[in-house]
């Protein structure tokens, strides 16, 4: 895998960047969201996405787009929650005009970056309804410890996270094998079922829950 940085290309995205969805909504490519979860200095989460979303890439039925929160510049939340940054802004733009993500994180302290809790905390409506995906490395775990705590976080936000996961346990140190392509594989193939079938489904009804952030700010 190369060492290349992956650039940042959430903000391409305009406010009116979600697609209107005509016919059987399976016209157009499912727009795929790959998200860089590790900001520490040297984190192979750069290597990591740019290997999976190369792969992602050669499919016809995805879109595919790279942001690394390292360089998102999100800021932690505030009180007043009706002062949004435009950082926030620029990257609510790109997650709502996705139909899926994938997260590549790794595995802090037997959990998952700050910076990612960051990134998921600061939205709701984006994240509803949409197939999330994960691609883990660090450890003996792989870095599923990260993900197990990353699905419970997801759930609040009902989104449907995939069982299928892609692992590495050391990515500096660990050449890629036939496995890691074939978990690759089975993930975009899950992740474009529910991609299509929920993008249909929002299409046709608009999923309506409201967030905890906007009923009670203590609760989220």
């Amino acid at each position: 895998m190369s060492a290349e940085a992956v650039p940042v290309s959430g903000a391409a995205y305009s406010p009116n960047a979600a697609r209107q969805i005509s016919g059987d909504g399976l016209t157009e490519p499912l727009r795929l969201a790959v998200i860089v979860g590790g900001a520490r200095d040297g984190t192979s989460g750069p290597v990591v996405a740019e290997w999976f979303a190369s792969r992602a890439r050669k499919r016809a039925d995805l879109d595919v787009d790279v942001l690394d929160l390292a360089q998102a510049w999100l800021p932690d939340q505030p009180h007043d929650r009706a002062a949004v940054p435009g950082a926030v802004r620029d990257l609510g733009h790109w997650l709502a005009a996705a139909d899926a993500f994938v997260l590549v994180t790794p595995e802090y302290n037997h959990s998952f970056p700050g910076a990612m809790k960051t990134a998921i905390d600061w939205f709701c409506d984006e994240w509803q309804a949409k197939p999330v995906g994960f691609v883990a490395y660090g450890g003996s775990a792989c870095g599923l410890r990260a993900v197990d705590q990353l699905r419970l976080v997801f759930a609040d936000l009902h989104a449907v996270t995939l069982a299928d996961t892609v692992g590495f346990p050391d990515v500096d140190n660990c050449a890629l094998h036939e496995g890691h392509h074939e978990a690759a594989e089975a993930l975009l193939d899950r992740l474009t079922w529910w991609g299509e079938a929920l993008r249909v489904a929002r299409a046709r009804q608009p999923y309506d829950m409201p967030c905890p952030a906007k009923s009670d700010p203590d609760e989220h």
